[in-house]
């Protein structure tokens, strides 16, 4: 994909970003900022003095993910020439097919979110177990096939003399775990979208999930906030976790991952957090975060106002305040604006030309 192409590049030259935390310019993806222009004088609160420190970086630098190979093209035939459906002519039937078809297309193809990918590192330990529901191939850092994992079975993974041991494999310190068509992957006994790397990081085992910004969100707005809770607020955090996780899209905690999946970043728990409620706040959203003057702004959000003051000195949203303003009939825009002032909405938009 062209946008994916174009992320890989800008992300290998930061220094062509703003220096306000970041702009998202794409190649098949286009930001187009809601807010009003604001006055210069207006102060800047896109960083936090609270604001998490960059970890330091591993000593080892993963390389681009592989990339399977091309398989020759079959040769176009012409194809007939169709006439025009009048939708006049159209059954009540007809139309309802219609409709279902068009919403299938539309969640297979997924939104913009889907065109941006992250790195999250899951597991770091000595050893756990990994599987998958419909079998998976394990790949070594070039893209090579090592060994195959069968579907429903658990295997064992943990650092080994020369690199990592997988059940009764010794396979090098650097291993892309790939599941097969539409299968999920497991760590330990939680589902996660996406694919693994493994790797073997000074004696330890790192288990990072390669998994697009879409599924992401749909996991950590289910695990920040209860899926039962309005609507409103519930778009209020899929806004605020996407700004979040953009910051760190753009400013990786270092060079082997994005970002983390605990409370230190933001709470990540795969698939089995995900809801219809909160998959449809993130899809509703899609592409939006908040933003000041182009910029992302790093969207620090905490339980209560209590936490939010203690922690962030008060620059930040209140999860627990965000519901009772959408329960008096506020808007999610309007919660993000109470919360993050001088801020308006930004959106990555996908360029059909």
């Amino acid at each position: 994909m062209v946008g994916r192409k174009f992320f890989k590049w800008l992300h290998q030259r930061p220094w062509l970003l703003l220096p306000f935390l970041g702009v998202i310019p794409l190649t098949g993806l286009a930001l187009n900022s809601q807010q009003s222009p604001l006055p210069e004088s207006s102060p800047s609160i896109a960083a936090s003095p609270s604001s998490p420190s960059p970890l330091p970086s591993p000593l080892i630098t993963i390389p681009p993910s592989p990339k399977p190979a091309k398989s020759p093209q079959p040769i176009a035939k012409a194809s007939p020439t169709l006439k025009p459906v009048n939708p006049a002519a159209l059954t009540k039937e007809q139309i309802a097919l219609n409709q279902k078809a068009k919403a299938e297309f539309a969640a297979l193809r997924g939104t913009v979110d889907s065109f941006i990918e992250m790195h999250v590192s899951i597991g770091n330990g000595n050893a756990s177990t990994i599987a998958s529901n419909a079998g998976a191939t394990l790949l070594d850092e070039k893209g090579r096939s090592l060994h195959k994992l069968s579907a429903g079975e658990n295997y064992t993974v943990q650092v080994g003399g020369g690199g990592l041991d997988i059940g009764s494999w010794q396979l090098p310190a650097i291993v892309w775990v790939e599941p097969d068509a539409r299968g999920v992957l497991y760590l330990g006994d939680r589902p996660y979208h996406g694919r693994f790397l493994l790797v073997s990081q000074k004696g330890r085992l790192r288990v990072i999930n390669y998994v697009n910004l879409r599924q992401y969100l749909h996991s950590v707005v289910g695990s920040e906030v209860s899926p039962s809770w309005h609507k409103q607020a519930l778009k209020a955090q899929a806004v605020a976790a996407r700004s979040y996780a953009l910051t760190y899209y753009f400013r990786p905690a270092n060079s082997l991952y994005h970002m983390g999946s605990d409370e230190y970043f933001q709470v990540y728990s795969g698939i089995k957090t995900e809801a219809e409620t909160t998959r449809k706040a993130v899809d509703e959203t899609a592409g939006e975060f908040v933003s000041y003057r182009g910029g992302i702004v790093e969207s620090l959000y905490a339980a209560s106002d209590d936490i939010v003051i203690e922690a962030f000195q008060g620059k930040g949203m209140s999860q627990i305040g965000a519901l009772g303003l959408a329960e008096k009939g506020y808007a999610y825009q309007q919660i993000l604006a109470s919360y993050y002032p001088k801020t308006g909405v930004g959106r990555i938009e996908e360029d059909h030309e």
